[in-house]
């Protein structure tokens, strides 16, 4: 199994993992050799000539076995790249040259082969992959997906216009959206809603005292975007109620939205944080220039954050 991420983990997957006859051959392998080797276990025939070993990876396996190669989001997430949902194996196949059951056709994703010929016998090209995942995924997980692919830096913004270039226009709206200083899926998710409310925010603020924070909104409300992953076990809740306590003492309030909500219901996310910013966001204004004036200040001062986001239509 793979336990890399990033170029590292992008470089073992696109490795050769699946092998023809002829590779195999000319390896040194004659036709006895492979024949005992299959009886042993200790080589795969996934199909007709196509050969791999017992420790590949079984999405690889089931597409190659089907007659194709993995594409879309299930090649995303053996990078390690952040994918909403996937059901079943998305795989490319070629129109002629794959037969392909009903019950391969209904369990899978198959997406037909648009570009040449494949280097590999068991992936498509990363550039297949993403426009197949922008075409398969809403627009707001093709946002996450995108910013998950330029964080890790498998891909840079000038190929992914170059990707998008070959896609429709309606899809350019997709990819003005993509930032990679977002961190995981939920973190994406939230951004977008805080736009879609036409909210100031900026993201991965670094506030003395407390540490790097996913959101600062409107100068006073601190969004962190909890995953089991991350903040599981007590000596990670005690660190975070730590900071907590110490933004709250520097006039911050704090929320942690959990991440299995916000993706399970990007709407009630919303409306929660729409909630929280019109119930405390005025108290907290009105306080701070109370607390100004008697301090003899004439203003509130700006924030340090950029200028309002337009507001955007919720994705």
């Amino acid at each position: 199994m793979i336990a890399h991420s990033g170029p590292q983990r992008a470089t073992e997957v696109f490795d050769s993992t699946v092998f023809t006859r002829a590779d195999l051959r000319s390896a040194g392998l004659r036709g006895r050799e492979l024949t005992a080797l299959v009886r042993s276990g200790r080589l795969l025939r996934l199909r007709r000539d196509r050969y791999a070993r017992p420790d590949v990876d079984p999405v690889v396996a089931e597409a190659v076995r089907i007659g194709g190669r993995v594409t879309c989001v299930s090649l995303l997430q053996l990078l390690g790249v952040f994918v909403l949902a996937a059901h079943g194996v998305h795989v490319q196949v070629e129109p002629h040259r794959s037969r392909l059951g009903r019950r391969d056709a209904e369990a899978h994703r198959v997406h037909w082969a648009e570009d040449g010929a494949a280097s590999t016998l068991h992936v498509t090209s990363l550039d297949a992959a993403v426009r197949h995942a922008v075409r398969c995924q809403s627009p707001r997980a093709s946002v996450a997906t995108l910013d998950s692919l330029l964080h890790q830096r498998l891909i840079t913004m000038d190929e992914l216009r170059a990707i998008f270039a070959r896609l429709p226009q309606r899809f350019g709206a997709v990819l003005a959206l993509a930032d990679a200083s977002s961190e995981s899926g939920p973190e994406t998710f939230v951004r977008l809603l805080l736009r879609s409310l036409g909210a100031s925010f900026e993201t991965q603020v670094h506030i003395p005292g407390v540490g790097r924070v996913d959101f600062v909104v409107d100068g006073w409300l601190i969004v962190e975007c909890d995953s089991r992953a991350f903040h599981e076990g007590w000596a990670k809740q005690q660190r975070d109620r730590a900071r907590d306590m110490a933004a709250a003492r520097l006039g911050y309030v704090t929320i942690r939205p959990l991440a299995a909500d916000i993706l399970s219901d990007p709407a009630g996310t919303r409306e929660a944080l729409r909630e929280v910013m019109e119930a405390l966001g005025p108290q907290l204004v009105g306080a701070r220039r109370s607390q100004l004036r008697r301090k003899g200040s004439r203003s509130l001062p700006r924030p340090p954050n950029r200028p309002n986001a337009p507001r955007s239509p919720e994705l």
